[in-house]
């Protein structure tokens, strides 16, 4: 599943660098190509036995986003699947349930870390909605509940184009951002469309 948010991220960079464009310097998607190409590197190397625990894989792809990125991008996307992972030490599956604790500690830590409110036009306003449908799906089974975060996210990617930014440099264009989704929203929306598919596959 990993592997394929990494295949996606990389094929989006065109997409996630003209948004950028639209609202700031434009190196978010070749920054989000990096992180992703490094985690895939790290993913690979791992045997494929069964042996390294779930929050060990998610956790990796954290830190090796951090380690490559630089920048607010990869503290904060380092972040989410940093935090994400280590609140799922101990569970050896990944469910509905596992989804959910997953998103609610990325969404908890990005909030923490990057002082982002939802409304701010800023990653959270996909990653804040898709937590809450995760939680309010936890009890079923994981491909309605993967639906259900994918299709929160990108409702909330495309809620923030009616937002003003409050962080980075789109704060400067005030009202001119308007009608612009937050590239870290959309980068957000292809990870959970990325795992949404996977899932949907088995």
């Amino acid at each position: 599943m990993l592997l394929l948010v990494a295949e996606r991220i990389i094929a989006a960079e065109p997409h996630l660098s003209e948004a950028d464009r639209n609202l700031g310097d434009g190196d978010h998607g070749l920054g989000m190509q990096r992180g992703l190409t490094a985690a895939r590197e790290k993913l690979m190397a791992f045997p494929d036995d069964g042996s390294v625990t779930i929050d060990k894989l998610f956790s990796t792809v954290g830190m090796a986003m951090m380690s490559s990125m630089g920048g607010a991008s990869g503290a904060i996307f380092g972040t989410l699947f940093r935090d994400g992972g280590k609140a799922l030490v101990g569970r050896e599956t990944f469910g509905a349930a596992e989804l959910a604790i997953f998103l609610r500690a990325a969404c908890d830590g990005v909030m923490s870390r990057g002082k982002a409110q939802p409304g701010d036009k800023t990653m959270v306003d996909a990653l804040h909605p898709a937590a809450a449908a995760a939680e309010a799906a936890s009890g079923g089974l994981l491909t309605e509940a993967m639906a259900a975060v994918a299709t929160a996210a990108d409702a909330g990617k495309e809620a923030s184009k009616a937002m003003v930014a409050v962080f980075g440099r789109a704060r400067s264009l005030g009202e001119g951002a308007i009608g612009f989704p937050d590239a870290g929203a959309l980068s957000v929306t292809v990870i959970l469309e990325a795992m949404r598919d996977f899932v949907a596959a088995r």
